[in-house]
């Protein structure tokens, strides 16, 4: 067994192995607004639930001290505002390209080919073919080093018929992505083993 005191290694080192080892990892494709109403769609798979009865989710991203705070992180904190559209196979290309760096002011709906929906309580559109959406307002933000964790209340679901049976999100049929190690992706496939306890 190989060993590794975490102090020890480089930055990139750490993030390859703690990158690699958590997953695979859910991808919140979050949309947000500027205080302009200039829209930003760009992928995090820094992200998770932190409350269930009570639904909260969370997504981390560089903070202002790190000199790289993204834009999405900016506008969910001076709005208040962000929509988590969930990843599928359908749309795992047009996810990657919101990736790509845009020149400011320039839309990542409009350079990924996809089409917006209102969303209900807040201002951000969401993606209009994601099967699942939660709108969030924030509930907080915490700065750890040099990341800054953003929590956000779920106001709003939007859930597509494709994926519910008998009114419940049936996960066979929701064929998410998730970010494993380096450039991969995987696609959720369940195996033929059901919880126990």
């Amino acid at each position: 067994m190989n060993e590794f005191a975490a102090r020890e290694l480089s930055p990139e080192e750490n993030a390859r192995i703690i990158k690699s080892a958590v997953t695979p990892r859910p991808i919140a494709w979050i949309s947000t607004v500027d205080r302009n109403g200039i829209e930003n769609l760009a992928p995090f798979s820094s992200y998770n639930y932190v409350g269930s009865s009570t639904p909260v989710v969370v997504f981390n991203s560089p903070s202002e001290s790190s000199g790289r705070m993204k834009d999405t992180a900016r506008n969910a904190l001076e709005t208040e505002e962000f929509a988590v559209n969930v990843v599928t196979e359908a749309l795992m290309e047009e996810m990657d390209s919101t990736s790509a760096s845009l020149p400011p002011g320039e839309s990542e709906f409009e350079f990924a080919d996809l089409e917006r929906a209102e969303c209900r309580r807040i201002s951000p559109p969401r993606v209009a073919d994601a099967v699942v959406t939660m709108e969030c307002t924030l509930y907080d933000a915490i700065e750890v080093y040099d990341k800054l964790m953003i929590l956000g209340d779920v106001e709003h679901y939007h859930v597509s018929d494709d994926v519910l049976i008998e009114g419940k999100i049936d996960s066979r049929a929701l064929d998410t992505v998730g970010r494993l190690g380096g450039p991969y992706y995987t696609i959720s496939d369940p195996v033929e083993f059901e919880r126990q306890f």
